[in-house]
């Protein structure tokens, strides 16, 4: 599907609905973005998209790219992936999030949105194993930090309480290991 394909099936659903384009863009986007979506000259990120179908009331699927011309730009099995991903951390299996996410070379045009579900579910794995696995939770707060300062969804918020939490894991992994030696 092109940009202009995607433009004509959001301005068709927003005139059928009798629409204007200030109605549907309230406070998510601005009517400028709005017009250059529907001219397609301009490619929404997927948060933007399921905005507009579930303002418009259609299937989110009807503005992903579909059919032979989709599979050759590998951009299906990365939108597929990026929503059924976002169901999975909503869900709260966070590793079949991340696993999902894992391939960063079939990330194309969703790059920004795999990296900030990648971090917040490392983030969430790594609060998950911090009291039974502190050596699996280190690693995943690493990627968590990691992760999050990347992309046009970088945030800070999340980084900071990634070190957080890796602070408080070798906190308790000295004091295990000072009682350790002190017994000796």
């Amino acid at each position: 599907m092109t940009p202009a394909e995607r433009g004509r099936i959001i301005k068709e659903a927003r005139i059928s609905k009798k629409m204007t384009q200030s109605e549907v863009v309230g406070d998510f986007i601005t009517r400028n973005m709005l017009s250059q979506i529907e001219s397609g000259s301009a490619t929404p990120s997927v948060k933007t998209l399921e905005y507009l179908a579930n303002v418009l009331d259609i299937p989110v699927a009807s503005l992903m790219p579909q059919g032979d011309d989709a599979e050759d730009t590998g951009t299906v099995s990365g939108s597929e992936r990026f929503i059924r991903a976002k169901m999975l951390f909503f869900e709260g299996r966070y590793a079949e999030a991340a696993e999902l996410a894992e391939n960063e070379e079939e990330w194309g045009a969703f790059a920004d949105e795999f990296t900030a579900l990648s971090a917040k579910c490392f983030y969430k794995l790594a609060e998950t194993l911090a009291e039974s696995d502190a050596v699996k939770a280190v690693e995943y707060a690493k990627r968590a930090a990691e992760m999050s300062e990347r992309g046009f969804y970088a945030n800070e918020q999340l980084k900071n309480d990634s070190l957080k939490l890796l602070n408080s894991i070798a906190e308790k992994l000295s004091r295990y290991y000072a009682g350790l030696i002190s017994k000796i």
